[in-house]
């Protein structure tokens, strides 16, 4: 058995629990005295606006982790333990800490993207430079990197090859949690000058970095551990209606897990593992939800594959499609942006995530395919708006979905298949529930009516009190005719 170092630090990124975390585990077997701290990233902070949900939801988080940890130590007899705050540049901050801490070892969850990357190439050399070792582990994902491979050896490029050999080699021991408690007495009590009351603050208000309160309270969003198991633990009684609820946004269908997914604060090992366990036991809403999951993997090693995606076509052949730009351009994106499109659902689901962060699955679908194949813009921008706005904002999974909706990815739409926004409108919004309530202009429309305004009779307008042009705009482009100019753009690469 190998000799335990002094000690460590666990340093917390999009793995915000104490619970099932590999990075806190491998230092409590490491080492006999263990710190935890999280950085506030200037790097990542100052690009964001100052009122951003996800700082919000992150901060107060991380005031959830620093009530488990103190909770974990002090079942071991521990006092005084907690979670260590910095706000500064992590490449900095972190190297700095290390030092002041005296710890041997770092360890984190490791990211496949590419800031990420470099952040911890920076990190891992000013941490060598003082001797202090970077150890790396996976936790976001089932599996990574190389561990789902071809028979050839090289990595998968369609989803459905890649998700049966995930199913094959998937198991009890993927799937199993690490124990973390079973050696929590390694963890230690804050240093006097890193103590709430010394020269530390503790975890700051949100205003003390930068930033402003926003509505994230009002959207039923809880955050932390315990937030995530409460949205776990009211998904588990509609998991069994996933597979035909998921598609309709005016049912609560989905798991609304996305922002837990994404920082962490819930295991994909535990999800995972309750998905398969419903699956094997007959439950088709529970296979489907297992296959989401398995879609977030699929996307991880994807960039870790092909990197050039974050910027480029998967396929590079599709860097050659001409895109529309100029001012007619930008107002196309500027309609589409603010939900003035003239099409109901495709501006009731930009409604949706200008107003909360959140978009529904199936609308992301629609509203991309909106953007690159009938407005004719470059998918890079709808990804960067999305970047800018979704509280549960993945690189891999965002840049993923947007190269499949714009045919430019790996196994995506077929570039000649193109969503028609009234006709996914009519079958997934059928009695216009969810455009009524991020579109109230057009509620008084029939059922029938409410998908296609621009196709209303006069007098129907009238009954609904709905005049085109003052109270909803007219369609900034008709879908036929935007149609039939994506295939021609797209016809520089048909061969």
């Amino acid at each position: 058995m190998q000799t335990p170092i002094d000690s460590a630090l666990v340093w917390l990124r999009r793995d915000l629990r104490v619970d099932d975390h590999a990075a806190l585990y491998h230092a409590l077997r490491a080492a006999r005295r263990v710190w935890c701290a999280f950085v506030f990233d200037r790097a990542i902070l100052d690009a964001l606006p100052r009122a951003d949900r996800r700082v919000e939801f992150i901060r107060d988080s991380i005031v959830g982790v620093d009530a488990e940890l103190r909770a974990l130590a002090a079942s071991h007899g521990i006092d005084g333990a907690g979670l260590i705050v910095r706000h500064g540049r992590a490449d900095e901050e972190l190297p700095a800490l290390a030092a002041r801490l005296g710890v041997q070892s770092v360890y984190a969850s490791f990211d496949d993207e590419p800031a990420a990357l470099t952040r911890d190439a920076r990190v891992r050399g000013r941490l060598a430079d003082q001797g202090i070792a970077l150890h790396l582990s996976k936790d976001h994902v089932v599996f990574a990197r190389d561990e789902v491979m071809t028979q050839g050896g090289g990595p998968f490029s369609v989803f459905t090859p890649y998700k049966n050999a995930w199913l094959r080699k998937v198991d009890d021991y993927f799937l199993s949690a690490w124990p973390v408690a079973r050696h929590a007495s390694a963890l230690a009590p804050l240093p006097g000058d890193l103590a709430p009351g010394g020269d530390a603050a503790g975890i700051p208000a949100l205003e003390a970095i930068g930033f402003e309160r926003t509505n994230l309270h009002r959207l039923r969003l809880p955050s932390g551990p315990a937030g995530a198991q409460e949205l776990l633990a009211d998904f588990v009684e509609r998991i069994d209606d996933y597979d035909s609820k998921r598609d309709y946004p005016a049912v609560k269908g989905p798991s609304y897990l996305g922002p837990h997914l994404r920082f962490g604060t819930v295991s994909i090992r535990q999800l995972a593992r309750l998905a398969r366990q419903r699956s094997q036991d007959g439950s088709r809403g529970a296979e489907v939800w297992l296959s989401e999951l398995i879609w977030r993997d699929f996307y991880h090693q994807i960039l870790h594959h092909h990197p050039h995606v974050d910027g480029h076509a998967f396929r590079p052949a599709y860097d050659r499609v001409r895109w529309d730009h100029g001012k007619a351009a930008d107002a196309l994106f500027a309609a589409w942006c603010e939900g003035r499109t003239g099409y109901p659902l495709v501006d009731a689901a930009m409604h949706q995530i200008n107003q909360s962060g959140y978009m529904h699955n199936r609308l992301r679908m629609i509203v991309a395919s909106f953007l690159t194949k009938d407005l004719g813009l470059d998918w890079r921008r709808g990804e960067a708006y999305f970047a800018l706005h979704l509280n549960d904002f993945d690189l891999a999974s965002n840049n993923g979905g947007w190269q499949w909706a714009a045919s430019t990815g790996c196994d995506a739409q077929p570039w000649f298949r193109i969503f028609n926004p009234v006709t996914q409108s009519q079958k997934f919004d059928p009695e216009g529930r969810f455009i009524r309530r991020y579109l109230p202009a057009l509620a008084r429309l029939p059922d029938k009516l409410i998908h296609a305004p621009w196709l209303v009779r006069p007098i129907d307008l009238h009954a609904a009190g709905v005049v085109l042009g003052r109270d909803y705009p007219m369609p900034v482009v008709q879908h036929d005719e935007a149609r039939k100019k994506t295939l021609e753009r797209y016809g520089v690469v048909k061969g």
